[in-house]
């Protein structure tokens, strides 16, 4: 067996500081995507030299540029910005298409960068920034897949934008409190806590994009409303951003009164993943219903996550994988035993 040749290479970036924050910490960051793609970094100043496999090496650069660019409106690094940077660059190897659309997507990065008061979110793969373009352009938009891509994050994130610019006066954050054949009657404490375990992945996303103390406050004074499902019915939501998580386990008459609530001035996020669906058996997603009835309706974006695009642990997506395959299997799309 010939072994594989080792070559370095060497590239030089322009700003120090910024290359420092892509490396991270003790260089905590090139160790990461040492192990990830079998090579060796090091730096002196400006200057990065990777050895390792030649098609590996040009990963790692790809990788680092892709890093570098983040980090110059990020201004941080972290290891979901690192395990995305080396995963879609892997993916787009050998693919010009695709190479052609990723670089397109890193040129507009900084225009789909969603600014808030703790810090400034850009999309980490293609169909999160079709997702951030879908919200820009679009009054409604659904957002589809499987958990850890991004969904709630981001729409939430465009939400907190809004406000901070002046462009609505309230964000509607809400769920349905149906969740793994969940009753609320049994659970212990008044409407609020017994309401508030459910929507805690909303109030989680809003103290990430805003201080504790902001986000209380606008709570208290309503310009941030968290609320269940049914409690929309009967309003006319105008001059604000309404975002419906969770939306599989809606019942067609409950999604069709939320899609109804829109108001002037007001755009609507639904975001779903229909393989999680927590109805009882017999009851039919809202969510596959309107997919279905709206399916002709132009104005409306559509964006469909997949595992590729998780971004949580590193882990997460290979999970995500590993049901999705064995859903199939069960329908016999696929053998569960292949590779």
């Amino acid at each position: 067996m010939v072994a594989k040749q080792i070559i370095v290479k060497t590239e030089e970036f322009e700003k120090n500081q910024i290359l420092a924050i892509v490396l991270g910490s003790c260089n905590d960051n090139a160790r990461r995507i040492e192990k990830k793609l079998d090579v060796e970094i090091k730096n002196k100043g400006n200057q990065v030299s990777v050895s390792g496999v030649e098609s590996n090496v040009d990963t790692a650069f790809v990788a680092l540029n892709r890093l570098y660019k983040k980090a110059e409106v990020k201004l941080e690094i972290d290891n979901a910005d690192i395990d995305n940077a080396v995963s879609v660059t892997k993916i787009l190897s050998g693919d010009s298409k695709m190479k052609k659309e990723q670089d397109n997507m890193i040129q507009s990065e900084e225009d789909l960068t969603l600014k808030t008061r703790k810090r400034h979110i850009q999309p980490r793969s293609e169909t999160q920034a079709q997702y951030v373009r879908a919200m820009r352009d679009y009054e409604m938009v659904f957002g589809l897949g499987p958990a850890g891509t991004g969904k709630t994050f981001l729409a939430v994130a465009k939400a907190v934008d809004l406000m901070e610019a002046g462009k609505i006066d309230k964000i509607i954050l809400s769920r349905p409190a149906v969740e793994a054949g969940e009753n609320l009657g049994f659970l212990p404490g008044d409407l609020k806590e017994k309401i508030d375990p459910y929507l805690r992945p909303l109030y989680d996303a809003l103290y990430e994009m805003m201080p504790q103390d902001i986000v209380d406050k606008k709570l208290e004074i309503g310009e941030i409303e968290v609320a269940p499902l049914a409690f929309m019915r009967g309003r006319t939501l105008t001059n604000a951003m309404v975002i419906l998580d969770e939306a599989q386990n809606t019942t067609p008459m409950q999604m069709k009164m939320f899609l109804t609530r829109l108001g002037e001035n007001s755009r609507m996020i639904i975001n779903g993943d229909l393989s999680q669906t927590d109805l009882p058996k017999g009851v039919q997603s809202g969510l596959s219903d309107a997919l279905d009835v709206l399916r002709n309706v132009k104005s409306i974006g559509v964006v469909r996550f997949t595992e590729k695009d998780v971004v949580r642990h590193g882990l997460v997506s290979q999970i995500v994988k590993a049901y999705d395959r064995r859903y199939a299997s069960r329908k016999g799309l696929i053998n569960d035993d292949e590779n």
